[in-house]
């Protein structure tokens, strides 16, 4: 993928067809199968443009949710560490987990702190890292706000538009198809 579309302009594929697939599977699943969050959103995980801790700060993590980890392998990998202090030190010594495929979804199966570095100590002391407190699980789905795309609440927010222009939800009204491009693109482009 990096020869054909270089470095960032692989990366970013990745990440559009990740928001593409995960918000098509949250309009078409609701909440009962958790949220799905494109870690670092449209920039990825990524040491020269991503805002994590910004990024982390908007948003409510729970059991069941899905975290989405794109990014370049030639790059860097993604180290999961399990305590606070190896964390903030950037030690990598003693992993929980390695992830290095360019694109890992980790499930949030339990309560607690999770932490997440990159495996490249400077990357890593510049901000590239991110703790997720993983909260109980929502038990009234019917009051768990879904996170949904900015496009997607601007487009709702807006109302109806002249039917010269097109519509901006135009993603929202077919997302059964969208979960399958996206599929069918993830497979193609590997």
């Amino acid at each position: 993928m990096a020869g054909l579309f270089g470095y960032h302009g692989g990366v970013a594929i990745v990440v559009v067809l990740v928001a593409l697939i995960s918000s098509s599977c949250g309009v078409i699943m609701g909440s009962a199968q958790g949220v799905h969050h494109l870690v670092g959103g449209g920039h990825g995980w990524d040491a020269s443009t991503s805002d994590l801790q910004a990024w982390s700060s908007q948003r409510v993590f729970r059991v069941g949710d899905n975290i989405w980890f794109a990014y370049s392998m030639e790059k860097d990998s993604i180290v999961e560490l399990g305590s606070r202090m190896e964390f903030e030190s950037c030690d990598i010594k003693n992993p929980i987990r390695m992830y290095t495929s360019g694109f890992d979804k980790v499930v949030l199966e339990g309560e607690g702190a999770r932490f997440f570095v990159s495996s490249k100590f400077d990357n890593c002391r510049n901000g590239l890292k991110l703790y997720v407190n993983v909260m109980p699980h929502d038990q009234d789905n019917n009051n768990k706000a879904m996170e949904m795309p900015s496009y997607f609440t601007s487009a709702l927010a807006a109302g109806p538009q002249p039917s010269s222009s097109p519509p901006s939800i135009v993603v929202a009204a077919s997302a059964s198809q969208w979960v399958w491009i996206g599929i069918a693109a993830c497979f193609m482009a590997f």
